[in-house]
């Protein structure tokens, strides 16, 4: 995974903007392709967002903060619970990293 971000990717900020717009938050799933075209996104980027490939995202330049923010966006955040289908999909992207970190 590479360690550093490009602040100017339009994933970060349309994560970050998203965030921070009910507007925008509620229902993104549903309206993903729409709000993907006003960003502006790559075709790398769409590609990785469609299959919530959060490891090629962070390839791309998504600053790791933002990382599980996009498993929250397409599963929701079911109160930030540890077994959500949001963080059972960052689990699922980054398994091996996450279990060598709690080996340390």
């Amino acid at each position: 995974m590479a360690n550093e971000f490009n602040p100017d990717l339009p994933s970060n900020i349309l994560i970050f903007e998203v965030r921070r717009d009910p507007a925008l938050y509620t229902g993104f799933a549903d309206r993903m392709e729409e709000v993907m075209e006003t960003y502006k996104l790559s075709e790398a980027e769409r590609a990785a967002w469609r299959s919530v490939d959060v490891v090629a995202l962070a390839e791309l330049g998504v600053h790791p903060y933002f990382l599980p923010q996009v498993t929250r966006l397409i599963h929701g955040s079911a109160d930030n619970d540890s077994n959500s289908n949001a963080a059972q999909a960052y689990r699922k992207a980054f398994g091996d990293q996450i279990v060598e970190h709690e080996k340390k």
